[in-house]
């Protein structure tokens, strides 16, 4: 017959041994939202002024005066009720346009076929919302899609945007995960040959 003593130990022995034994089961990792304000501040300010973001990744509206930013659409890429572009036949090339865009200016044709500006909000199922800060810097660092997918096309200025510190880019990203999430899942870009109306 045990004693207190032994089934005391033996109990502990059990739990630890159990603690061994029972893989621990890790959340998948989630993208970080600890940001300092000053990261946020200075982010916005790289968005709005040196990076360019909204000129192509905010659809613009017609105005009298022109073209101007539609900000309950800010950085939500090609509008997904919109038209896909079709290139007319002869439009591009050395006796036309080298480049052609949509009137809201989210959307452009060239020797590339047909790209489409990026949802660029923190929407997790269309947007930048399910990224890490790492596939970030590595989509505007190594100029792909996910940080590893397919190559990002014109006009993206990834090649000058990829030049910024890895404190910029994680200021951008931090930024970007600071605004209101959109969704909006922005179409595929379009081949060459499969660009052109026939």
């Amino acid at each position: 017959m045990l004693t207190n003593r032994a089934v005391i130990i033996l109990v502990i022995v059990t739990i630890a041994g159990f603690g061994f034994v029972i893989p621990s089961h890790k959340p998948p990792v989630k993208p970080s939202n600890r940001f300092t304000k000053a990261q946020i501040e200075h982010g916005a300010y790289l968005v709005k002024s040196l990076g360019g973001c909204s000129d192509c990744h905010t659809p613009s509206k017609m105005t009298p005066n022109g073209p101007v930013p539609d900000m309950d659409k800010y950085l939500s890429g090609f509008p997904a009720v919109g038209d896909t572009l079709r290139i007319p036949q002869g439009a591009l090339g050395s006796s036309g346009w080298g480049m052609l865009a949509t009137p809201d200016f989210t959307s452009y044709a060239g020797p590339w076929g047909i790209s489409y500006a990026a949802n660029i909000t923190p929407d997790s199922a269309t947007g930048i919302g399910s990224w890490t800060k790492e596939m970030f810097i590595n989509c505007v660092r190594e100029g792909k899609y996910w940080g590893s997918g397919r190559p990002l096309l014109p006009p993206m200025p990834w090649e000058g945007l990829g030049r910024m510190t890895n404190g910029d880019l994680t200021d951008i990203y931090a930024y970007l995960r600071s605004i209101k999430p959109i969704s909006n899942q922005v179409p595929a870009p379009v081949p060459p040959d499969k660009a052109v109306q026939h």
